[in-house]
């Protein structure tokens, strides 16, 4: 099958599992063609079975905004043209559903039908595509997709409730090659992280509000007082700045380094003892599901699908949002002995198993061949 993937080619959880699903397929035999204005951050690999097709727009004065959308329209017409792609799959409603729909409209117009399967990922809905100046355009490319698929039950449930959905939604959760996350390193490298004494707490994110970073600082500032700790922060975002002033206020900022949007996660993982999530919205929470993958136990929010990945008292637990103190009492249970700490470890790789590239692939392949059907 030759399968199109437009997404955002950013560090974000979209973009990820959208490059790691065009990965995956083509270890299935399928050829895969990326769509996007850059290089998916991942994507390290181009091969006669992945491809990738830049988007360029054309700056032109009378536009004060460039249109992205009809310069991806386009692009998607042609590739599917030149290549002969069989499916169109769009991650991310604003703007690839709605770009999808006027290519799949173009292409019909010279006798192409081909499927487009969109999925929901998130803030698409439940922040951006919510908003009153896209929400029309929102509803109108979900209800004209050929199958629309969502990571979670909590976000198809966000959406039915603040779009009127005609189309059916299925969950098809965010998925991880638990393979890639057996630890390679050795232990001697910890020793660039932390003293042996320390315990490693990790948080990954954009670093936006929603994220509430200055509660993983909280949280970390009262383990870190009971179990000496250090803190790796991971990603770049808005919310960097306060938050580094926040450390130097408490006195803090010795334990607490800023690593930027690194490539090293796994090895960062998988010296770490403790993953906080202290989100206020994640509609999966995938950065957990790579935490516990590398056998870190995760202390979570109980918000969006969280509850659906990280399962309290077994590979984790989960505590409502802005609770600090709860999460931080949860923190050091799980960090207070070793054989707690290895326990917790060992189920939060088991865990994480339910999510595994073999399990979750073949669901989009049933998802597409149902697509295909459709069309037929």
């Amino acid at each position: 099958m030759k399968i199109a993937i437009v997404c955002y080619p950013t560090f974000g959880g979209s973009g990820v599992v959208a490059t790691e699903l065009g990965i995956a397929l083509t270890e299935h035999g399928h050829e895969v063609h990326f769509i996007t204005y850059k290089q998916p951050v991942r994507l390290e690999l181009i091969s006669h079975h992945i491809h990738f097709h830049e988007v360029s727009v054309n700056e032109y004065p009378l536009f004060h905004y460039q249109p992205y959308e009809l310069a991806l329209s386009s692009k998607l017409v042609n590739v599917v043209k030149q290549y002969k792609i069989d499916l169109l799959h769009v991650h991310y409603a604003i703007p690839h559903a709605y770009a999808g729909y006027m290519a799949k409209k173009m292409l019909q117009a010279e006798g192409i039908s081909i499927p487009m399967v969109t999925t929901l990922h998130g803030t698409d809905i439940t922040l951006v595509g919510n908003h009153p100046f896209y929400k029309p355009a929102v509803t109108f490319s979900i209800n004209k997709s050929d199958i629309v698929t969502s990571v979670s039950e909590s976000l198809k449930e966000d959406t039915l409730n603040l779009f009127d959905i005609t189309n059916e939604i299925i969950v098809v959760p965010n998925f991880i090659d638990v393979e890639k996350h057996v630890n390679p390193y050795t232990e001697c490298q910890r020793d660039l992280m932390a003293e042996p004494h320390e315990r490693i707490i990790t948080h990954i994110s954009n670093l936006r509000p929603v994220k509430r970073v200055q509660d993983v600082i909280e949280v970390f500032d009262r383990i870190n007082n009971q179990i000496p700790s250090r803190l790796l922060i991971v990603g770049e975002g808005p919310e960097k700045e306060s938050c580094e002033k926040l450390c130097k206020v408490k006195g803090i900022e010795d334990k607490v380094a800023f690593l930027g949007n690194s490539n090293e996660v796994d090895k960062i993982l998988c010296f770490s003892d403790l993953f906080l999530l202290p989100s206020e919205k994640e509609s999966f929470g995938l950065a957990a599901l790579e935490a516990m993958a590398s056998g870190v136990p995760v202390v979570s929010t109980n918000t969006g699908g969280l509850p659906e990945v990280n399962v309290q008292g077994v590979s984790g637990y989960l505590s409502e949002v802005g609770d600090i103190e709860d999460m931080a009492a949860k923190g050091i249970s799980i960090l207070s002995s070793e054989e707690t700490l290895a326990k917790f470890k060992k189920q939060a790789k088991e865990e994480a198993a339910r999510f595994d590239t073999k399990m979750i692939v073949p669901l989009y392949e049933a998802v597409y061949e149902k697509a295909l059907e459709l069309v037929s």
